[in-house]
């Protein structure tokens, strides 16, 4: 005897109790999300009021400072949680940056960024590599570097500009720091997105480390060029539309 198939209706208020369960599970994930986000802000706006530095939650401006490293990789469409001041470093004080990058409505990282008084010769870009670095407009793969691969615009000033000093200096940011890279007259790396104060602190001193090897006051560009005084807070606020 021929076994018979019967289809079997599921009830209609069944499928409403599984779409009522996922719409309530996509709001509690998307209120987990927003507590986080608040408590990110919260944590930032904080730790730039303790250090006498500048705070907004918003700048679509920013970004388009910048198209390499992090910035370029992910598509930056805005910074958002922006800390703008300056940090001493051994060579003075020079202004910082520090923000969330945000593309495709996520925070893919943070951008620390130390300016330098005069602009680099080339874009150079050290990549972990751990990282998978590959992005459409990608600059000329120089080679590794240390623990990093060194890419640039300029193969041959970027020889020139990279010495054992800056090699050791770059190995030492550490192993969450996806990409450092010389860009305009900034140095500049990011890190995951969940870092507290305390590792954008020493991600700073790292980078004031950096600038000051590759813009030494005392050097060659140093003995002859004198450095004009540096803006207050206030100004670098106005001047970047905060």
């Amino acid at each position: 005897m021929r076994d018979t198939l019967v289809a079997v209706g599921i009830p209609a208020w069944i499928w409403f109790v599984i779409a009522a369960a996922a719409a309530v599970a996509g709001l509690a994930l998307l209120l987990v999300d927003r507590a986080r986000e608040s408590s990110r802000n919260r944590e930032r706006a904080r730790w730039a009021e303790l250090r006498g530095w500048q705070y907004v939650e918003e700048d679509e401006r920013l970004p388009k400072q910048w198209s390499g490293g992090a910035i370029g990789y992910f598509g930056a469409e805005a910074a958002i949680n922006v800390v703008a001041g300056s940090t001493f470093t051994s060579d003075g004080r020079r202004p910082v940056f520090v923000f969330d990058i945000e593309a495709d409505s996520l925070i893919p990282a943070v951008v620390v960024a130390v300016r330098c008084n005069r602009i680099h010769p080339v874009l150079l870009e050290l990549w972990l590599a751990s990282v998978p670095f590959q992005r459409a407009e990608m600059p000329e793969l120089l080679g590794p570097v240390g623990q990093r691969y060194a890419f640039a615009d300029d193969v041959t000033a970027a020889r020139n500009l990279i010495t054992q000093e800056l090699v050791d200096a770059a190995d030492a940011l550490g192993g969450d720091v996806g990409v450092a890279w010389l860009e305009n007259e900034w140095v500049l790396a990011s890190v995951a997105p969940n870092v507290g104060p305390s590792r954008l602190e020493r991600l700073l001193r790292d980078l004031g480390e950096i600038a000051d090897i590759v813009d030494p006051f005392d050097g060659e560009y140093g003995s002859h060029h004198q450095r004009e005084p540096e803006p207050t807070t206030e100004e670098r606020a106005r001047q970047q539309g905060f």
